[in-house]
């Protein structure tokens, strides 16, 4: 088993640039779902305990247990995409960027309430935050239609567009939306 959440960055990334057939897009996808879900919990731990925020402490406690969550659900992805890749197994191969773009469609719900209610000197964050999880979605995406091409069930393929063409196009509206409210709030 691939075993990449144990070791160094640099390692990771020297895999994914080898002429190794795995690491890479979808097991890619994870780690920017994972810094992603990072990026929230960073802006919500430095938001916890400031008087000006006191208001929202449980509401804040419950997205960074979730975005917590999050982040340990793609880092195991990183790594499971690996093995998924290497077995050869259709559905393994389809589960887990499938996987990566419903939590990251789940992941990006969290940014919006932060950025009225997490602290306003990690705003950008909020924005780097959605965005990742729109990249690594549709880079996940591009992971399951690869392997949707593959699938001999009509129904199943049908369906999974059908769900993923719907989230993606609402997480880009959430994104942009946040975009345009961080925008202002940094524009002043």
């Amino acid at each position: 088993m691939a075993d990449y959440k144990t070791q160094s960055l640099q390692k990771y990334l020297d895999d994914l640039a080898a002429k190794i057939s795995a690491p890479g897009g979808g097991s890619a996808a994870a780690l920017t779902a994972s810094m992603a879900a990072g990026l929230v919990s960073m802006v919500v731990n430095f938001t916890l305990g400031k008087p000006r925020y006191s208001r929202y402490e449980g509401r804040l406690r419950k997205i960074l247990e979730e975005s917590e969550r999050l982040r340990q659900e793609f880092i195991n992805l990183i790594d499971l995409d690996v093995v998924a890749y290497k077995s050869g197994n259709l559905r393994n191969a389809l589960d887990v960027p499938l996987t990566v773009c419903r939590l990251c469609y789940a992941g990006a719900g969290l940014c919006l309430p932060l950025v009225k209610i997490g602290n306003i000197n990690l705003i950008s964050d909020v924005a780097v935050a959605v965005i990742l999880f729109e990249s690594a979605f549709e880079s996940a995406y591009f992971n399951v239609e690869i392997n949707l091409k593959l699938l001999n069930d009509e129904k199943i393929r049908h369906t999974l567009r059908r769900e993923l063409k719907k989230k993606g196009m609402a997480l880009m509206k959430r994104r942009l939306d946040i975009e345009e409210r961080v925008g202002k709030i940094i524009r002043g």
